[in-house]
């Protein structure tokens, strides 16, 4: 197939190729990528000639990985023994597993004539505003050079007991999804999809093909089992799936076993769930926003808040908000859920979380006599606001 000419138009070009979609994030989580003796190399090798494929036919595709903690385990089981699944080992396998994942997928990228770029992130390369568009100012000059960028989560220097990880790369694909605008997010895992039920253990249970709206009874359908070395899990899958929905970007989620399913679902054919992305493109600054959370906030509001924000589309006000939950500084940006704990939007703090514990409940005119100054009525403004 010929190679996809970036000059093109992009119409007649998607057209050429037969593919429907032209910036794809792929994301191959940990039980894709490996087996019981460390990394796989035959999926690994599959997985890399789909991209190669669709790349030479489309353009443009970003990979997110997992596998350099199960890859730094396998090089260091048997000199270490059986270490704990705690932070620490986790980095040390990390920092270990890290080349090895790169220079395998170094050298299969190479054998289809593709020059690949490592990039390390965390939850606070994102969080920050200036960070961010230089990460993603990064990411977009790779695609136009024609590098592919593999990007994975930075184990060695994350913390995960304040909670600032991905998930095994499921919300990273999501926010990296978001940062470079793309078209389509593939999820691949060690499920064909979304199933009504535990398939395991309910031979009723059928696949959910299409996914209308990431709602509360969808989010009931996750299930808690994990790969041994894999932090993430239907939930996070589908927090990846609203996020990058909600910003109006499609994802499909698939097992990494299916033939050609990089492929098939770049081409729009049906394959594992579709997740329907919104009626139209988030603007840049909001999808900013959602790849700021921390998920160390939230504020909890009550009925008559929750219906100010998604029927009337107004600001956040103290008078509202029952309680707070975790710690936070002003223009952080945080979630905002019902009493049940359903999230309903994020949005940018004009409080920090201190000063939003002394004032909830009251109304915005007492703000300045209870903190001794204000930074406006709102605890949230609308222009700040984004609903889930």
């Amino acid at each position: 197939m010929a190679r996809f000419n970036p000059n093109d138009n992009k119409e007649n070009s998607l057209e050429y190729s037969g593919l429907r979609y032209r910036r794809i994030v792929v994301k191959a989580g940990t039980g894709a990528l490996t087996g019981p003796n460390g990394l796989d190399s035959e999926g690994m090798s599959d997985l890399v000639r789909q991209i190669c494929e669709v790349r030479d036919a489309l353009g443009e595709v970003l990979l997110v990985t997992s596998g350099a903690i199960a890859a730094g385990r396998s090089a260091l089981g048997q000199a270490l023994g059986e270490l704990e699944h705690d932070i620490s080992s986790r980095q040390v396998f990390a920092a270990v597993g890290q080349s090895r994942l790169m220079h395998t997928y170094q050298e299969m990228f190479a054998a289809h004539d593709t020059q690949i770029a490592q990039t390390l992130l965390t939850i606070a390369d994102l969080s920050n505003r200036q960070s961010y568009l230089n990460v993603g100012n990064t990411l977009q000059r790779l695609l136009e050079l024609r590098v592919l960028p593999v990007v994975n989560e930075n184990d060695v220097v994350a913390v995960d007991e304040i909670g600032e990880v991905f998930g095994d790369n499921d919300r990273l694909s999501a926010l990296v999804a978001n940062l470079i605008d793309a078209d389509l997010l593939v999820v691949l895992t060690d499920t064909d999809g979304l199933y009504s039920a535990d398939p395991r253990t309910d031979p009723a249970a059928t696949r959910i093909n299409e996914v209308d709206w990431v709602d509360a009874s969808i989010e009931a359908l996750a299930g808690d089992e994990l790969h041994p070395w894999a932090r993430g899990g239907m939930a996070t899958k589908l927090e990846a799936a609203k996020l990058v929905t909600t910003s109006g970007i499609p994802m499909v989620m698939c097992h990494s076993r299916t033939e050609d399913a990089v492929v098939r679902a770049s081409k729009g054919e049906p394959v594992g769930t579709f997740f329907k992305p919104a009626d139209s493109k988030m603007e840049a600054r909001k999808r900013w926003m959602l790849s700021g959370i921390s998920q160390r906030g939230k504020i909890v509001v009550d009925a008559g808040a929750v219906g100010a924000l998604l029927k009337d589309h107004r600001s956040l006000l103290p008078a509202g908000i029952q309680s707070v939950e975790g710690e936070f500084s002003r223009g952080e940006s945080i979630y905002v859920a019902d009493t049940k704990g359903v999230r309903i939007a994020c949005g940018i703090a004009n409080y920090g979380a201190s000063d939003i514990g002394k004032i909830q409940g009251l109304r915005s005119d007492r703000i300045e006599e209870t903190l001794g100054y204000h930074y406006g009525q709102e605890v949230v403004h609308r222009n700040n606001l984004v609903l889930l």
